[in-house]
């Protein structure tokens, strides 16, 4: 069973963006379940990484947008796309060093901060991006 599923409550209204939340929760949930089949810690460290470049690559996308159409908002959003790699890179730190184990804990992070930023910040850009020809 999923860990998250992706449902069109979730859509920003725009296919680029809308297929890199998917392929976000597709990676989360590939890493919920190698840790929940108790993979090898080189597996999940390995799907970490790709979870981290991937978030990388979104977020550069997006931020691309907001500099092409002047979102008022983007310096609040490029913050929060700040603060979650942040997080992330001191999860994986942790993990690398053996400090931390990947639990359920960091997996509601990771969720809950998906959920949230989506249906919070994303759809809040959503209605600027289309205004100016993006779909």
């Amino acid at each position: 069973m999923a860990f998250i599923t992706w449902t069109d409550a979730y859509s920003v209204g725009i296919e680029e963006i809308d297929n890199q939340h998917k392929g976000l929760v597709k990676l989360i949930n590939k890493l919920f379940d190698a840790m929940s089949d108790g993979q090898a810690n080189s597996i999940l460290n390995g799907i970490l990484n790709e979870l981290t470049k991937y978030t990388q690559v979104h977020f550069a996308t997006e931020e691309k947008y907001f500099a092409l159409y002047d979102y008022p908002e983007s310096a609040e959003h490029i913050e929060e796309h700040l603060q979650f790699v942040n997080e992330v890179l001191k999860f994986k730190a942790q993990f690398e060093a053996g400090n931390i184990v990947l639990s359920f804990e960091v997996f509601k992070f990771l969720r809950g901060w998906l959920v949230k930023h989506i249906q919070g910040s994303d759809k809040k850009y959503s209605q600027c991006f289309i205004a100016n020809g993006l779909k």
